[in-house]
C-alpha cells in the first residue's frame, strides 16, 4: 500500500476542525446547551417586550449556526462515505467470487443502483444466513427480501 502522504495543508486543516466539532455537536451535552440557550432567550422576552430585536437574536443565531453547520456535516459524511466506500472495494477485492464491477457502483445513478440490486437479488436472493440453514434459495425467498 506504501507510505501515507503527509497531513497538511488547508483541506486537512478544515477536515479535522470539521470532525471534531461533528463530534462535539453531536454530544449530548451539546444539545443541552442549546436547550439551554433557548431557555435563556425565553425568559429574556418579558424583559425586552418580546420585541422585534429580541425575535432577531434567536433568529440570526440559529440561521448562522445552521448554515456554518451544514459545510462541516457534509465534509465529515463525504470523508466517512468515501472510507467506507474505499474499505468495501478493498473487501471487494479480496473475496474471489465478489463481482468486482460493484467496485464502483457509489459513481452510478440510482436507476442504475436499482438494477444491479435486482441482478444480484435474482441471481441469489436468499441471505447466506438461511442458506447455513440449509434452505434453499428459491424456496425461501420471492426474491423481494423476504421471507416466504
Amino acid at each position: 500500500m506504501g507510505t501515507k502522504l503527509p497531513q497538511r495543508g488547508a483541506g486537512h486543516a478544515f477536515s479535522r476542525f470539521a470532525s471534531r466539532i461533528s463530534e462535539w455537536m453531536g454530544a449530548p451535552w451539546a444539545f443541552l446547551a442549546a436547550v439551554l440557550v433557548i431557555v435563556v432567550w425565553l425568559l429574556t422576552g418579558p424583559i425586552f417586550g418580546f420585541s422585534t430585536e429580541w425575535q432577531l437574536v434567536i433568529n440570526s443565531g440559529t440561521t448562522i449556526v445552521t448554515f456554518l453547520m451544514v459545510f462541516l456535516i457534509q465534509n465529515t459524511q463525504n470523508r466517512d462515505a468515501r472510507a467506507i466506500h474505499l474499505k468495501l472495494d478493498e473487501l471487494l477485492r479480496a473475496v474471489p467470487g465478489a463481482r468486482k464491477e460493484f467496485m464502483e457502483a457509489e459513481e452510478e445513478d440510482l436507476d442504475e443502483i436499482e438494477r444491479e440490486k435486482s441482478i444480484v437479488d435474482r441471481d441469489d436472493p436468499a441471505p447466506p444466513e438461511e442458506r447455513a440453514h440449509g434452505h434453499t434459495v428459491r424456496d425461501s425467498h420471492g426474491g423481494d427480501g423476504k421471507t416466504k
